[in-house]
């Protein structure tokens, strides 16, 4: 039997979309795609595993990402919600650690800014924080306070004349080790409800400590933050957040969001499967001609196919301004299932190798549980599906 050769370079379907999804772009969005895509393929996915091992933040990169430019497509830049969902898809392709750091602070914190401050305070705070030179985190979940934060949150905001004094503690916080603004959502002494607050880390009274021994995320600095009679000043309230519904227009948009990361994470492990496939030799031949491996290929692109058409229709329809939370829910519960799935499968195809970073794959295998477990857990997001569908609420 002649040998197989196989231009390992030159693989079909380079991109993974076997679908051609990315056709749904404008000219415009497919070339501006194509070129963070070159940008991350040269910056960040050579490093990725470094970093993720030594599990410190690349600050030094983020001048460079500032010069990219893929702060806020959607509300600043024209651009589609389909287009920044595959985007964002590709920055969790390249590292997931890193897309963590750009959906904390071009998502959930721009994006509260976006949605909940006034228009005086967003003339004021969003220039620097587009530039970059203002980086951002987001402060919701609790030491003892996760799922349950919507009804439960702990960190109180008292008001005493023109300020607001802020105390608790917050946990899980990326980027807040070296964020210049954190926006903190504390329940108000006074009506009980949750409102929200763009706290400087430099106010006395803050404090953040960067969580340590992570199996996943090693990259991203998350951590906990105590605030010990903060003060702050009432124009740093935001003036749109009044309530734990007002918070929840950001999380609707970051869940959608996550649900690409899934994607990403998908496309990551394929590109390392099969690549790996292709060149890892068993039996006198590459792995990649027995069938059993061919079966979990095809069967992380499906996963990942099925999950990029499911964020491409929901991408649309909050183009469309026709998304619904529930829909945010089931696409956030359904992509990171199949990612689960994907990931497992192709450790698997790697078998020993694929439990050491060397390789990539134990990196992106790891990562994908904090996808999972992030912007409502499976179980959390699975009964706001099932409440919309049965006008029933489980929760309890």
């Amino acid at each position: 039997m002649s040998k197989t050769t196989i231009d390992v370079d030159n693989l079909p379907y380079a991109d993974g979309d076997f679908f051609a999804f990315e056709e749904l772009l404008s000219d415009k969005e497919r070339a501006r795609l194509e070129e963070i895509r070159s940008w991350l393929t040269r910056e960040v996915r050579p490093n990725a595993v470094d970093w993720w091992t030594k599990g410190a933040f690349p600050q030094e990169l983020i001048p460079k990402v500032a010069e990219l430019d893929p702060m806020s497509p959607v509300y600043r830049q024209g651009y589609s919600n389909l287009f920044a969902g595959i985007t964002h898809a590709e920055f969790t392709r390249a590292d997931t650690s890193f897309a963590t750091f750009m959906g904390v602070h071009d998502g959930l914190f721009t994006g509260s800014i976006e949605a909940l401050a006034s228009k005086e305070q967003q003339e004021e705070w969003l220039p620097d924080i587009y530039a970059m030179k203002k980086i951002g985190a987001f402060g919701l979940t609790e030491p003892l306070g996760g799922s349950d934060v919507a009804g439960g949150t702990r960190t109180t905001a008292r008001r005493d004349g023109g300020s607001w004094v802020l105390n608790g503690a917050k946990r899980w916080i990326g980027n807040a080790t070296f964020s210049d603004w954190v926006v903190v959502y504390a329940r108000d002494l006074e009506d009980n409800q949750v409102k929200g607050f763009l706290v400087d880390t430099t106010l006395p009274g803050f404090s953040s400590s960067k969580i340590e021994n992570k199996i996943a995320l090693r990259t991203v600095e998350n951590a906990d933050i105590v605030l010990d009679d903060v003060v702050v000043s009432d124009d740093f309230h935001l003036k749109g957040a009044n309530s734990f519904r007002d918070t929840n227009k950001v999380l609707k948009v970051t869940r959608l969001a996550v649900g690409w990361q899934a994607v990403g994470q998908q496309l990551a492990a394929f590109d390392v499967a099969r690549r790996y496939a292709v060149e890892r030799e068993q039996f006198g031949r590459p792995i990649a001609s027995f069938q059993l491996v061919q079966q979990q290929l095809v069967q992380i692109l499906g996963n990942a196919m099925s999950s990029m058409g499911m964020m491409v229709r929901l991408s649309q329809l909050e183009d469309a301004g026709r998304a619904k939370d529930e829909q945010s829910a089931l696409a956030k519960a359904f992509t990171t299932a199949r990612m689960r799935e994907s990931v497992a499968a192709g450790r698997n195809i790697l078998g020993g190798n694929g439990i050491v970073v060397d390789y990539e794959m134990a990196k992106i295998f790891s990562d994908a549980e904090a996808i999972y477990s992030y912007e409502g857990t499976q179980e959390i997001n699975t009964l706001v599906a099932g409440r919309s569908i049965t006008g029933i609420a489980a929760f309890v």
